[in-house]
């Protein structure tokens, strides 16, 4: 059973029958079709304001686009130490920006502390000419960990980055999942607590290949000649039949079908926490706030679990083996009991 990513669960089937039904007539290719127009307009409503959002194909796009646009190739971009965009991009964001260089700050359980940021800018700018320029404040929602930033906890950060004159970007490949355990709106967790432009994901929650630029930056401060629309162009990922991307984006917001699926996942995730922490030679290595697990786990418990059929992956850990598990959208409470039978019997 699957449990080394949420990339690797399968699409959710209103999610292929939305790609069914945008393939039954031509469209107007590079955007300009129906569905991309209705995604515009749902996007606002969903989050309440006035925006415009980009469909990409990956995560990956959507950040280096979202740090191309927000940070000058003088600049630099702060984030955590294990953010993906800083160990898991291959340079994507550096590359899209023109050179900006990432700098990654340490921080417990996936989280950067205020504390942490106000000490970092206040030993900047003593180099001059010399030393990049602080130019985002990148955070990852939810965390390289699997936790969360709290909305209040997000506008303290916000406020810090936007008084050193420094743009947000959120990185919300699970901002679903965020949501579902929050409790609040997607406004709530986004632009009213700071955040400029948001990396919006949905292939790790049911998706086929659907992510998007959320751009919320008002009108006016945005650079000239539509730059962000031309970088998508640059960078490959102005989709001809762009309206296979939008169908999806659609159909994982109708009927609040993403809040579900990302409570659904959650809902496991806490069930399986639970469960191996209660085991005598399993101990947990970050609070479980979305759909990840880790686990400090000895190596034949985690060898008896492999060989009885639980894939998971071996995360890099300080204190032993550390197995993350991943709980996809499509878990089921037999699936979270057969692998903690699993887990008992070998333990």
């Amino acid at each position: 059973m699957n449990f080394r990513s949420d990339n690797e669960s399968p699409a959710a089937p209103e999610i292929l029958e939305a790609l069914a039904h945008a393939n039954h007539d031509s469209a107007h290719s590079y955007g300009a079709d129906r569905y991309t127009a209705q995604l515009q307009t749902r996007f606002q409503e969903l989050f309440e304001c006035d925006l415009t959002v980009y469909p990409v194909a990956t995560g990956t796009a959507a950040n280096a686009l979202c740090l191309g646009e927000l940070a000058p190739p003088y600049g630099a971009v702060y984030c955590h130490s294990k953010a993906h965009i800083h160990v898991d991009e291959c340079g994507a964001p550096e590359f899209y920006s023109g050179g900006a260089k990432l700098i990654g700050l340490n921080g417990e359980h996936g989280r950067i502390a205020a504390e942490t940021v106000n000490k970092t800018l206040t030993a900047t700018g003593y180099h001059g000419e010399h030393e990049s320029v602080p130019a985002v404040l990148s955070l990852t929602q939810a965390t390289e960990a699997g936790t969360l930033y709290a909305p209040a906890a997000v506008a303290e950060l916000a406020a810090i980055a936007k008084k050193a004159g420094m743009a947000v970007h959120m990185d919300g490949a699970r901002f679903a999942n965020a949501l579902a355990t929050l409790g609040c709106s997607p406004a709530d967790l986004s632009w009213r607590v700071g955040v400029d432009m948001l990396s919006f994901g949905a292939t790790k929650n049911g998706g086929m290949m659907s992510e998007a630029v959320v751009d919320f930056r008002p009108t006016a401060e945005r650079p000239p000649h539509e730059s962000l629309r031309r970088r998508r162009m640059r960078g490959g990922h102005l989709l001809s039949k762009m309206r296979f991307l939008s169908a999806q984006l659609l159909a994982y917001v109708e009927d609040d079908l993403w809040l579900r699926l990302a409570a659904q996942a959650n809902a496991g995730a806490a069930r399986l926490a639970e469960g191996l922490a209660a085991l005598p030679s399993v101990r947990l290595a970050h609070p479980v706030e979305a759909n990840e697990v880790f686990a400090y786990l000895p190596e034949p418990l985690a060898e008896a679990l492999a060989a009885g059929g639980v894939e998971f992956h071996r995360w890099p850990g300080s204190d032993g083996l550390v197995a993350r598990l991943v709980v996809p959208h499509c878990v089921t409470e037999a699936d979270i009991a057969w692998l903690l039978a699993q887990a008992t019997a070998a333990a």
